[in-house]
């Protein structure tokens, strides 16, 4: 039997179908409409899991790792920023149990993320960092990925960097989601560079390239990614923080920079890259389903 697996972010909505080792049978992707508003959003993603479910009817149900907060026993978005518009306060269990009669658990996607790279250490105390078009994180403690008595445990993109920083779409300035996310870099290096339409792993290649204007935006963003790593080590005390998230994928430009950059945590690369948020979400089905939760 296997088992759907969506990551729906503020770039792009991924899926896949996994077996319950979480090996990856098919997978789809589509860029995510954010300019169609909720709607667009849920269309995209069922085009996802409509394209996977093509050709079986051997899926146990389908797990979703969203952006915002997710409460885990219900479902419910119960906070979301503009990354994802009209998405806070949208239940997406009981929209997609409706729309596919099959069990659906619904988290954060860095819960999920964890959830996936999880099944690859030995470790029971791990912190999930995510950096892509948001910041998004996970703890999991003695084996369990923490949701939170409010449902926003890891929330790091959203704890404060730079007091009386940069404006934050959370409401708050300084949040280290204006400062780590890959939309974050790409606002610096136009503002402070000449490169204005530079985005991704050009940022990087400049960057290795040793170009002038990009080296010191760079070092900065280093810099306050190792800050932040290491308040994360004071706070939690991981045995190591994993680093994910679309960012991971220019890693050979800058990650032995951050390695001599921090101290006294241990930080490793996401083992399933960029495919760690859908992954996780499917095993959350097979997870959750052993252990008896209802997903309907």
């Amino acid at each position: 039997m296997y088992a759907i697996g969506l990551d729906i972010g503020g770039t792009k909505i991924k899926g896949c179908i996994t077996d319950e080792h979480g090996v990856m049978v098919n997978r789809f992707e589509t860029a995510t409409p954010v300019k169609e508003g909720r709607d667009g959003i849920l269309s995209a993603a069922a085009f996802v899991i409509d394209s996977l479910l093509t050709g079986t009817d051997k899926v146990m149900g389908i797990g979703i790792g969203s952006a915002g907060r997710i409460n885990e026993q219900t479902g419910e978005v119960v906070f979301a920023t503009a990354n994802l518009p009209g998405w806070q306060g949208f239940n997406l269990k009981t929209f997609f149990e409706a729309m596919y009669k099959l069990p659906v658990f619904a988290v954060n996607d860095a819960n999920a993320a964890l959830w996936g790279e999880a099944q690859h250490y030995e470790e029971e105390d791990l912190v999930m960092l995510t950096l892509g078009t948001g910041v998004g994180g996970a703890n999991r403690i003695r084996g369990n990925v923490l949701s939170g008595a409010h449902h926003q445990s890891g929330e790091w993109g959203h704890v404060v960097l730079v007091p009386n920083g940069r404006p934050c779409n959370c409401g708050r300035r300084g949040c280290a989601e204006q400062y780590l996310s890959g939309t974050a870099l790409n606002t610096i290096i136009s503002e402070r560079t000449s490169w204005k339409q530079v985005r991704g792993s050009a940022v990087f290649d400049l960057y290795a390239g040793g170009d002038p204007e990009v080296v010191p935006v760079v070092e900065e963003y280093m810099e306050h990614l190792g800050i932040f790593i290491e308040n994360i080590g004071l706070g939690i005390d991981p045995d190591a923080v994993i680093i994910g998230g679309g960012m991971i994928e220019s890693k050979e430009h800058w990650w032995n920079r951050l390695l001599k950059r921090v101290e006294g945590v241990r930080v490793i690369p996401a083992v399933l890259g960029n495919q760690a948020g859908m992954i996780g979400a499917a095993q959350l089905v097979f997870h959750s389903l052993k252990s008896g939760v209802s997903g309907r």
